[in-house]
């Protein structure tokens, strides 16, 4: 494969990557809570989630949404519902620091599954797939994953880092939790592009 379609699929996988959505929210209000090891255990988490999604997706996974009825909605419900789970858990935050991080950050599985509950990491993948490989082509789809997981890490990672910049500049737990109230909303809000999709 030329560097001249590398280049493009890099472009593609930060833009998809890097924009803002329900899992970059989430690393966000985690960089805000939890120690960065906390949030970087979600980033790790929610990369190889889609990851193995992107590849899954690019031997066919995404049509059999279209056949299986009913599928598509169970997923747009599922992500709905997770979402707003997460939105009242963060909305709730008071702005310290918990004592038992461990327990209550979000943590590798909740990266992985948010990226399968989540229609833009759906989107991306069908989009990036058909834009940039030829149909069910295992080692252009297995390339763009290897170049997706780098980026997709240190993309989420930025959003952690970011949260971790502004916990350290915002030292009074009233705007910590202003914030996180702030991300809680966008988070919920984000449930309103899945139910009009």
């Amino acid at each position: 494969m030329s560097l001249a379609l590398l280049l493009p699929m890099s472009a593609f996988a930060l833009a998809a990557s890097i924009s803002p959505g329900p899992v970059n929210l989430v690393c966000l209000s985690s960089g805000t809570r939890y120690p960065l090891s906390q949030g970087l255990v979600f980033v790790t988490g929610a990369t190889l989630g889609f990851v193995v999604l992107f590849v899954a997706v690019g031997l066919g996974l995404y049509s059999v949404l279209a056949m299986v009825p009913g599928l598509q909605d169970i997923l747009r419900w599922a992500g709905v519902a997770f979402l707003l789970y997460l939105s009242v858990r963060l909305f709730r935050d008071d702005g310290r620091l918990p004592e038992r991080v461990a327990h209550r950050a979000p943590g590798f599985m909740t990266g992985a599954l948010m990226q399968w509950l989540n229609p833009k990491a759906w989107l991306a993948s069908a989009s990036g797939i058909g834009a940039y490989t030829s149909g069910g082509d295992l080692e252009q789809i297995l390339l763009f994953a290897g170049l997706y997981l780098p980026i997709c890490w240190l993309s989420l990672g930025s959003w952690v880092y970011a949260g971790a910049f502004l916990r350290r500049h915002v030292h009074r737990p009233g705007v910590l939790m202003s914030v996180n109230r702030t991300l809680a909303l966008l988070l919920a809000a984000s449930c309103a592009y899945l139910l009009v999709e």
